[in-house]
């Protein structure tokens, strides 16, 4: 059971406090119309007419709940002082009129009982002080015998009871009510289905958005890793038999670095933006070197592969408009992601030449084009622990999925076969 005297009771009594000022701007205007109605009276100085203009405020705070930005406000306040965990509260404006309606309700809630919990605070302390100093102080007699207290005044010993008793009746009242508005926070600005299922919406994106800037750094990364690591141990054996060699390992490892700097730095900078940051957004900073294209990399990638001394034999026929750059940007791009996986594979846990094949084509009699890559390498010794898959064919699978594609990975007829093919979403262009 909570103490009325706590922390928690006292931060949910300055919220009702709160609730009390924000319904003083209503509280205002009906009081001078209830006045007018009244034939000019003053409605602050008659308690029947206060509280006429007190419960015609109520319906205008509740039109005034019906707005969308009340929710977030409210969820605020309450998260802050009401004691209610977040997890508990929807987030972000009411999207729905049911959502609404609860939000009203709330609203109306919360500065109705705050303003009556303000009233009582602002009354009853004086009152309470007052009995209590009523046996001491003589010069109170008089005021006391003004406010009608003769039962009391008749038995002085029991003013200062009565004064305690009605500052514990102040405390309970604002403990009570602020423990009500804390129970009923969750029902009525708890999420509802829509907020849920947009709330899993977002969760669903921004993992989207995560999953792919991890392939990317696992794809740019994880290659030039094994290039370069592959490349200096090439140079290191040959390092007094062919300096010309060395020369051009040492070249191909400043450039792999140099780009993949470049990369690194654009992906960690998407990271840096946030949540804000949407599949597109990955999409289309491969203009900033997140995600280089097949017609504009590829050459530069076989070329930094080979320096680690690894034959690549590559056959590329862009179909039958004969250019690369006619392909779409993204399938383009994940079809080099794809190259740039299936190639540190072979250079990790190959053995031998690499044959890539990258061919575009019509398929069928539909005129729809596709994208078909084919890399095959002797397996060598880690063949085995390709066969399970790791995050890379993973990625690569999951690539190829965003494109409506599929890749295939294992053994085949000897040797170790990557097949991706790609949809192009249409004839040639």
């Amino acid at each position: 059971m909570e103490r009325p005297f706590g922390a928690r009771a006292r931060l949910r009594w300055i919220h009702l406090i709160l609730g009390g000022a924000l319904l003083m701007p209503y509280f205002l205007l009906t009081q001078v119309v209830v006045g007018a109605a009244g034939g000019g009276v003053n409605a602050l100085n008659s308690l029947p007419l206060s509280f006429a203009a007190y419960g015609a405020a109520l319906p205008l705070v509740a039109v005034t709940g019906l707005f969308g930005l009340v929710r977030p406000m409210s969820v605020a306040a309450v998260r802050a002082l009401g004691g209610v965990p977040g997890e508990r509260l929807a987030q972000g404006p009411a999207r729905t009129w049911a959502a609404r309606g609860r939000t009203s309700a709330w609203w109306t809630l919360h500065l109705g009982v705050g303003a009556l919990v303000s009233g009582i605070t602002l009354a009853v302390p004086p009152a309470a002080v007052m009995l209590i100093a009523l046996p001491f102080v003589s010069r109170l007699w008089e005021p006391a015998v003004g406010f009608g207290w003769f039962g009391v005044l008749a038995e002085p010993w029991l003013a200062p009871v009565l004064g305690i008793a009605l500052l514990a009746g102040v405390v309970l009242c604002a403990a009570g009510a602020g423990a009500l508005l804390a129970r009923l926070a969750p029902v009525l600005l708890g999420p509802t289905a829509a907020d849920r299922l947009a709330a899993a919406e977002e969760r669903a994106a921004d993992l989207a958005v995560r999953n792919r800037l991890a392939r990317e750094l696992h794809d740019a990364v994880g290659h030039a890793l094994s290039a370069v690591t592959l490349q200096a141990s090439a140079a290191r054996r040959v390092l007094d038999s062919d300096p010309g060699f060395v020369r051009e390992a040492l070249a191909a490892i400043e450039d792999t670095t140099r780009r993949t700097v470049g990369e690194l730095d654009a992906v960690l900078g998407l990271l840096r933006e946030g949540d804000g940051v949407a599949a597109g957004d990955a999409d289309g900073a491969g203009g900033a070197g997140i995600a280089p294209t097949l017609a504009a990399d590829l050459d530069g990638l076989l070329d930094r592969s080979r320096a680690s001394g690894t034959p690549i034999t590559a056959r590329q026929d862009p179909g039958p408009a004969g250019d690369w750059e006619r392909i779409p940007a993204i399938a383009s791009r994940e079809a080099y992601r794809i190259v740039q996986e299936g190639l540190s594979n072979a250079l990790r846990h190959g053995a031998g030449p690499v044959d890539l094949r990258i061919l575009a084509r019509v398929r069928g009699g539909n005129e729809e084009e596709e994208l078909e890559i084919t890399m095959t390498n002797d397996p060598g010794a880690a063949a085995q622990d390709r066969t399970t898959g790791g995050r890379g064919l993973r990625g690569a699978a999951e690539r190829a999925a965003l494109l409506g594609g599929h890749v295939e990975a294992g053994p085949h007829g000897g040797r170790w076969r990557l097949r991706a093919v790609l949809p192009l979403g249409g004839g040639p262009r």
